[in-house]
């Protein structure tokens, strides 16, 4: 633990901001919490069609959902405030790579591809060739492959640089490509405006006990025991779609 840790000082949540202004909502959640709400044989709550997308059989209810919260087809897509004030929130890593993917499709321009590296420490007889390493993902890190466009917004998963602004969470908008590095602009906090270079670096997943060796990642954007150690290297992760 940190040494700064005594100095820090925890906040709760305790205020639902929406259920102040929106009476029926909060009795809503109020009924939820009592266990006073109608479920079905299997235990589940109704979700009220008014704060649901309804999935028809002659469309696609994900496309749906994306055009509910963004506004695509406009110069909305290029406001970096209107980008970053909302997203798609979703339980699951594999629905979240999906929307990110039908989200930059919906950019206008080229799209910019980044592979990661894959490899294993202490793997003399290549019992984990790159092939199988690459389709791995695990908690903490993006997929293989990054795709992203100029103007489309992506979230730090690490702390690069925290006094200038480049730490875990940090919001940036895309605005060019090189080959090892993303030229990106800090679009929140104090350091909003601000142009910087994200390199590829190492990064590790945050479940040391998902495989049976130590999955090392020099970079990504979500984006080690005494086994095997597997390096991966890429950058960011788009959309902050929390995995």
């Amino acid at each position: 633990r940190s040494d700064l840790w005594n100095c820090m000082r925890q906040l709760k949540l305790v205020r639902n901001m929406r259920a102040q202004n929106d009476p029926w909502f909060a009795e809503y959640l109020l009924r939820i919490g009592n266990g006073t709400e109608e479920t079905n044989d299997d235990g589940e709550i109704l979700l009220p069609t008014s704060i649901c997308v309804p999935n028809k059989m002659d469309d696609n209810g994900l496309d749906r959902l994306i055009d509910n919260i963004y506004q695509t087809g406009n110069a909305s897509l290029k406001d970096r405030k209107y980008i970053t004030s909302r997203a798609i929130l979703s339980t699951r890593n594999d629905c979240v790579d999906k929307i990110n993917l039908k989200m930059i499709d919906r950019f206008q321009g080229e799209e910019m591809v980044y592979h990661s590296f894959d490899s294993v420490e202490d793997d003399p007889h290549n019992y984990y060739p790159p092939e199988f390493l690459n389709t791995l993902t695990p908690n903490g890190l993006p997929p293989h492959m990054l795709k992203l466009k100029i103007n489309c917004p992506i979230i730090l998963l690490r702390n690069i640089d925290p006094a200038n602004g480049l730490y875990n969470g940090t919001r940036l908008v895309v605005r060019g490509f090189q080959k090892n590095t993303i030229d990106a602009e800090i679009v929140v906090g104090q350091h909003s405006g601000i142009r910087v270079f994200l390199p590829r670096i190492p990064l590790c997943p945050s479940d040391d006990d998902m495989f049976p060796f130590n999955f090392k990642v020099p970079s990504q954007a979500q984006f080690c025991n005494d086994n095997k150690q597997i390096t991966r290297s890429d950058d960011t992760k788009c959309w902050g779609l929390s995995a």
